[in-house]
């Protein structure tokens, strides 16, 4: 075999495994206490694409040059952030589209992420 199709597929071997490591660890891939076949399946799918879309969310807001390594809890951290901040704006009364206010909340929405 070809050294170019060896690494083509393990290129895609790694990342098969990526998927099914965040479904396991964020969508609750192994969750599902159903025993029909049809049940399990829906389950399966429906975890897969649920990282597959917070993929596709997360690299379309992304010029494809300054693209890093995806990281699923960081997609959940930055969705917490934005929750909160969203719910401190709104009981505090704070106008988030101030100037000083869009800097502060863009610091806030990122914070506790994996730097990668």
């Amino acid at each position: 075999m070809a050294a170019s199709d060896i690494l083509k597929f393990y290129q895609s071997r790694f990342q098969i495994e990526f998927l099914y490591r965040d479904g396991k660890q964020h969508t609750g891939l192994n969750d599902c206490q159903a025993r029909s076949r049809n049940k399990l399946d829906f389950h399966f799918n429906a975890s897969l694409t649920a990282i597959n879309l917070a993929k596709v969310a997360h690299w379309l807001s992304i010029p494809k040059e300054l693209r890093k390594s995806f990281s699923m809890t960081d997609i959940k951290t930055i969705n917490h952030n934005a929750l909160q901040l969203n719910l401190f704006f709104d009981k505090f009364g704070i106008n988030p589209h101030l100037p000083k206010n869009k800097k502060k909340a863009r610091e806030l929405l990122h914070y506790g992420t994996i730097a990668a």
